[in-house]
């Protein structure tokens, strides 16, 4: 689910631009659904993809909870990833969106969230750091030696141009791009030796829309090197049916959906 911006990506150009009315770029309202057509890839650092597989997944918004004392709202999906059905909790507020998990999560996501995805104001461009952890419960036995591994984890977050897109609901002339990264230093119980994965996301979205495209990629650390693994999920809107026409207005207090771009851990 996000970023190291790159300042030197912008050298020709070093003004920043604050989005208008953000908040209508992630339009949250109970009942509000997308379709997605997917795409998993999946294979080693240097060879061809041994796995091509298409899929759908149907995200829609179906009500509010609280966790941790907070209001959320909650999105449900039907095959995110390609990885089966779940839940996730967002809230969106004055400061931006923050991630308070999902169901099922993973041992990792649990001692994570809740993490900011989104500030706002939005700049572009802008990035901040998400979190920076130490000695963490991968939730994982990589060496197999029968004890869960330790994990070291960064992500930071970066907004970093408008643009134009294409998906097969549309063009969409100025939507805004993200990227979401996330690097692991994984430090194996056996050996003590060190090994990296990473999990990079890039997402669009369109004012009055939602959520258009997200790109991710992510390298799964293996004991051997040889063995590391690639998988790209590629997830594009077919479908989207709007509860209302507009979002909601930045004058009431809401919570908000936001990508599993920049949730690392559905």
């Amino acid at each position: 689910m996000w970023l190291g911006l790159s300042y030197s990506a912008y050298a020709a150009d070093t003004s920043v631009v604050t989005i208008e009315n953000i908040h209508e770029f992630f339009p949250d309202q109970i009942g509000n659904e997308w379709v997605y057509r997917g795409r998993m890839t999946e294979g080693g650092m240097v060879q061809i993809a041994e796995k091509d597989t298409q899929f759908t997944n149907v995200s829609k918004v179906i009500g509010t909870e609280t966790r941790d004392g907070v209001g959320v709202t909650v999105f449900h999906d039907t095959n995110p990833g390609n990885q089966g059905p779940s839940d996730s909790y967002y809230r969106r507020d004055a400061a931006g969106i923050r991630y308070y998990g999902s169901k099922p999560g993973t041992t990792l996501e649990r001692q994570l969230v809740p993490y900011q995805i989104v500030r706002f104001p939005l700049d572009i461009p802008s990035s901040f750091e998400q979190f920076n952890r130490h000695g963490l419960e991968l939730g994982m036995d990589i060496d197999r030696d029968g004890e869960s591994d330790k994990v070291d984890i960064v992500a930071t977050s970066s907004a970093q141009t408008q643009e134009s897109i294409r998906v097969p609901t549309g063009v969409y002339p100025k939507a805004i791009r993200l990227e979401a990264k996330m690097t692991m230093q994984v430090h194996l119980s056996e050996s003590g030796k060190t090994i990296q994965g990473t999990d990079t996301m890039t997402v669009w979205f369109a004012r009055g829309v939602g959520l258009l495209k997200y790109v991710e990629r992510q390298t799964i650390p293996s004991s051997r090197s040889e063995n590391e693994r690639v998988i790209e999920v590629t997830e594009e809107l077919e479908k989207v049916t709007l509860a209302a026409d507009v979002a909601l207005r930045s004058s009431k207090p809401a919570q908000g959906h936001l990508f599993k771009a920049f949730s690392f851990m559905d």
